[in-house]
């Protein structure tokens, strides 16, 4: 059950950091959705080094490490995502 939480943890991530992002981002679903697990996983060791891995309730910091992790990647993997392959794609249509 770890891995569908994961992915659907991923996506959503990666659907907001999309949203967040100025412009139009050309990557395709799947790759924004492993660009939020890494996300999640990267916010997760970051709350973990500042010291609010694990809270009482709705850890609202940690949530908030991985959507910015998040958005990073996302920008980050579009952008080279348009520098390698997407260029192509986009002068086809």
């Amino acid at each position: 059950m770890g891995w569908v939480w994961a992915i659907i943890v991923g996506f959503v991530l990666g659907l907001i950091a999309k949203a967040v992002i100025p412009g139009k981002q050309h990557s395709p679903l799947w790759l924004t959705t492993i660009c939020g697990i890494l996300g999640a996983i990267v916010g997760n060791a970051i709350a973990r080094a500042v010291g609010v891995g694990a809270t009482p309730g709705i850890d609202w910091t940690r949530h908030i490490f991985q959507l910015v992790a998040a958005i990073i990647i996302v920008a980050a993997v579009d952008a080279l995502y348009m520098a390698t392959l997407g260029k192509r794609k986009v002068h086809r249509v």
